[in-house]
């Protein structure tokens, strides 16, 4: 159950890093919306972390929990903000992909 908790966190902090990103490009009432969605989304994706943190190991969880954050960020931003795609910047995304994976199989 705590590896999901821990997921679920992992997107909430992906969902920070966006509000981050939208408020930087909005104005007025807009990025005022975007800042609070972005603590919001701070404040849940910190109480899962420290939920799944009571059973999981610090230093996995903690790594897993960034490794979803940056994918899922990165792929957010090609996504949604018209960041790049180039070969190399896919190909670091599967090895951090892939690196998440491995440390899970190894807390298991």
């Amino acid at each position: 159950m705590n590896w999901i908790i821990l997921i679920i966190a992992g997107l909430f902090e992906v969902g920070f890093a966006t509000c981050l990103g939208k408020a930087k490009l909005s104005t007025g009432i807009a990025s005022t919306m975007w800042y609070g969605g972005f603590l919001a989304c701070l404040t849940i994706s910190m109480l899962l972390l420290m939920k799944a943190t009571q059973t999981l190991p610090i230093g996995t969880a903690y790594a897993i929990w960034t490794g979803i954050g940056a994918v899922g960020t990165v792929l957010m931003g090609i996504l949604f903000f018209n960041e790049p795609a180039d070969f190399w910047r896919l190909f670091f995304i599967t090895t951090l992909i892939a690196s998440i994976i491995g440390l899970k199989a190894m807390a298991s």
